[in-house]
């Protein structure tokens, strides 16, 4: 490979590769196949828990390793399995717990697990954290009685930026605190670990530079990522924050903006066969 091409890709999954109707286009697929073909390495980094990775696997063929649950799981495509973890012990998750609700009374909390995860009754986010995905409600001390990958911490009405604000006074000592969409959703990780934490420690294993990582994001969580990186791309869709620390922009996540970059940096790549009809 030139000096110019990234020996690593790391990339962020919703709202960057993403698209808003949930899929995965073939272009960009095609793009992310690209990159393991060349030689370099494909990362997946997201907030997501493993356990919502099956689709992902599935659309990108099996490729790549993924950094999932904000840097707290390490993850093969390949083969579907958990490769390491960082949690937050039980005590930490009992204390953050503790100020949060003296902090915020209106948050309502879930624990994820490498698989799984426990959630109170009132909290309440959708058909993702429906009990059909692993998840079980339970009260009182049973929440915090086990360590986790990641405590949430939902608040119904709030902005997530002034949340997170709010958070970080009451918690910033015990656990990092992130955000990643538009709803008063918290996402905590053991103190120090984040998207560039656990990518740090990938790329050193592999003996791979900062400088030779391009990474591509759009929210709040993905910052640590990519400051990191010697060179990263916001999402024209992404957070205001996000687009004011990037080194460059490309276009949105429904218009295949990762894959008009990665075309770009390994054009010498052939495309991959057009799949049969019905294959994505």
């Amino acid at each position: 490979m030139s000096q110019t091409t990234p020996r690593l890709v790391a990339t962020d999954l919703d709202g960057t590769i993403v698209r808003s109707d949930g899929t995965i286009s073939p272009r960009t697929v095609d793009a992310l196949a690209r990159v393991e073909r060349a030689g370099a390495l494909l990362v997946m980094v997201t907030g997501r828990p493993p356990r919502w990775m099956r689709p992902v696997a599935e659309a990108v063929d099996h490729r790549g390793v993924a950094i999932c649950a904000n840097g707290a799981v390490v993850y093969d495509l390949h083969t579907e399995t958990v490769l390491s973890t960082r949690m937050i012990a039980p005590e930490v998750i009992a204390e953050a717990v503790e100020r949060l609700r003296a902090a915020i009374p209106e948050l309502r909390f879930a624990v994820e697990y490498p698989h799984g995860f426990v959630f109170e009754a009132r909290y309440n986010l959708g058909s993702w954290d429906a009990e059909a995905l692993g998840g079980r409600p339970v009260d009182g001390e049973a929440l915090v009685s086990r360590g986790g990958t990641k405590l949430l911490a939902f608040h119904p009405d709030a902005d997530p930026d002034s949340l997170s604000v709010k958070a970080r006074e009451a918690v910033g000592d015990l656990v990092t605190v992130t955000h990643s969409s538009g709803r008063g959703l918290l996402e905590m990780s053991a103190h120090g670990v984040t998207k560039a934490s656990a990518l740090a420690e990938l790329c050193a294993e592999h003996g791979i530079p900062p400088a030779d990582v391009v990474a591509f994001g759009d929210m709040p969580n993905d910052l640590p990522m990519l400051t990191w990186a010697g060179t990263s791309y916001g999402v024209a869709n992404a957070h205001p924050v996000v687009l004011a620390a990037v080194t460059h922009t490309t276009a949105g996540n429904d218009d295949d903006g990762v894959a008009q970059v990665l075309e770009k940096l390994f054009p010498g790549v052939p495309d991959l066969p057009a799949p049969a009809d019905g294959a994505r």
